[in-house]
């Protein structure tokens, strides 16, 4: 389940409503109904997602579990097979957190798959709009907000980008201009 959240931006809930019938592992497609609509949309999935989903899958048939089109995707663990719902699933998360000592919540791992997507300079913003299920556009600018680390490496880039400049020497100044004051307000370039 994690790897569909990280990767589809699905919402916890849209998600865990999915049937079996819905998963389309040859398209990597799996198709949510969206909360706000309520309309049937076909998300992208990461491949890994799916190889996840069939060996928990095939583990849960071994046991038992319904299989068909119309059967929930994902199911409890404990018997009777009942679909997975948000309580049991947040619950499930939060326990895990504990384990590993972090505080996400289920509903981060959908900004994660986003700010992914919208940082993907091959991604058209209208694309991460329409995968997030977002009326509009303005609304999904937010995943274009740098982080402190973005910014910092983006500066650090620029500054090399300026050094490297720097050793390119460029036509020497003018007659009657003294260049060492150019070479300390150009750094060397001249």
């Amino acid at each position: 389940m994690l790897a569909f959240w990280v990767s589809t931006a699905a919402r916890a809930e849209e998600l865990l409503t999915a049937r079996q019938g819905h998963a389309d592992p040859g398209q990597q497609l799996v198709a949510v109904v969206r909360k706000g609509s309520r309309a049937v949309q076909q998300l992208p999935a990461s491949p890994d997602a799916f190889v996840w989903l069939r060996l928990y899958q095939e583990e849960l048939w071994r046991k038992g579990a319904p299989r068909g089109g119309s059967e929930p995707l994902w199911f409890t663990l404990r018997r009777p097979w009942r679909q997975l719902a948000y309580p049991a699933a947040r619950a499930m998360f939060a326990r895990a957190q504990v384990l590993l000592g972090s505080n996400w919540t289920l509903h981060d791992l959908r900004h994660t798959a986003a700010y992914r997507m919208a940082q993907d300079p091959a991604m058209p913003l209208t694309d991460v709009q329409g995968i997030l299920g977002h009326a509009h556009l303005s609304t999904t600018q937010i995943y274009t907000t740098p982080t402190q680390e973005d910014v910092v490496a983006s500066a650090l880039a620029h500054y090399r980008r300026q050094a490297e400049r720097r050793t390119v020497s460029g036509p020497p100044p003018s007659i009657g201009y003294n260049p060492d004051p150019l070479q300390v307000l150009f750094g060397g370039r001249l």
